[in-house]
């Protein structure tokens, strides 16, 4: 006879004293302006913004932003400073960590929606089994001066890693193909032989890094290489980024766009590692330089701020490009 009893399991919910201060905090930011002020404040590359240049984001009244502001600053997310007749306001140190989860992986994921394919998931990864398997053989075999069984397993990683993230099975053979052969070209790169290589690191994969790596691909020509991966890679390219992508390097390669895993081999394999609102996520490699942009997200932007976003990328990308010119 089946018991119909509740049983009661034990419970390690968030405390009720942690649980009040996170409640306080996410009530704080939970005015869509007020998220817009502090993502600004968030990627101002000054590190820190003036009350009168977030005064210009909506058609609202000084007061009204200030007010916004010390509702943020109540709950310890943000820090102000008075010069002169003028309010400065930067996110507090303790609170980062928090911020570029909000805005880097959480709110992206909120405004995107993934498709689906409409088919029994574990069912369509099951059938693929075999092809990867016979994708890895004939790499190991195409690649003969490399360690076979270290190109299958290096084949079989690279499938293992875009299953976590990409959400549609139709595409994920070429895919896992042309990940796993940058992985090994990685693995095999002698940084001290070669065009400098540039690595850029964002959260998702799905906007900044892939334009920056793509207008640094294009503005190099040929003396620069780029490529991107993200932290917690995304299922696709954001739609916003898509169209700016093909401007760069056309329709058909825009479409093979794919977010992909951050590998320490891809960080080793780099002369310069640029990290875009992901933290501290890079494994720290002697002779590797590193540097780190505040961007905004185009994940969260309109139309006219994904084109800023693009010109700010373009403007750092040149001062890199010349910077690797003269060292």
């Amino acid at each position: 006879m089946t018991s119909t009893e509740c049983t009661p399991t034990v419970r390690h919910a968030i405390g009720s004293e942690a649980a009040a201060m996170v409640a306080t905090t996410l009530k704080a930011i939970s005015d869509p302006l007020r998220l817009r002020m502090l993502s600004a404040i968030a990627v101002d590359p000054r590190g820190e913004t003036c009350v009168c240049d977030l005064a210009e984001i909506a058609d609202v009244s000084q007061p009204t932003v200030s007010h916004h502001l010390r509702v943020m600053k109540d709950t310890g997310l943000l820090m102000s400073e008075r010069r002169g007749t003028w309010v400065y306001y930067r996110i507090a140190p303790s609170r980062k960590t928090a911020v570029t989860a909000l805005l880097d992986a959480f709110a992206p994921a909120a405004v995107v929606e993934v498709p689906s394919e409409g088919e029994d998931r574990a069912a369509a990864l099951a059938a693929l089994d075999s092809r990867v398997e016979h994708l890895a053989h004939e790499l190991a075999d195409e690649m003969d001066h490399l360690n076979r069984e270290h190109v299958i397993a290096v084949v079989r990683e690279s499938y293992t890693a875009l299953v976590r993230s990409a959400k549609l099975t139709q595409h994920m053979i070429p895919l896992t193909e042309r990940f796993a052969r940058q992985r090994l070209t990685d693995l095999t790169r002698d940084r001290t032989t070669g065009v400098p290589q540039v690595l850029f690191v964002c959260v998702a994969n799905a906007g900044r890094s892939q334009l920056a790596a793509a207008l640094v691909n294009q503005l190099a020509d040929g003396k620069v290489v780029a490529r991107s991966a993200g932290s917690t890679p995304a299922a696709q390219v954001h739609p916003h980024v898509r169209p700016l992508l093909a401007e760069i390097e056309g329709d058909q390669q825009a479409a093979n766009a794919f977010p992909k895993p951050l590998t320490d081999d891809a960080v080793r394999a780099a002369d310069v590692v640029v990290t875009m609102g992901c933290g501290d996520v890079c494994p720290i490699i002697p002779g590797v330089q590193y540097e780190d942009w505040a961007v905004g997200d185009p994940a969260l932007a309109s139309a006219e701020g994904v084109a800023a976003i693009r010109d700010d990328i373009e403007t750092r990308v040149k001062h890199l490009l010349n910077s690797l010119a003269t060292h």
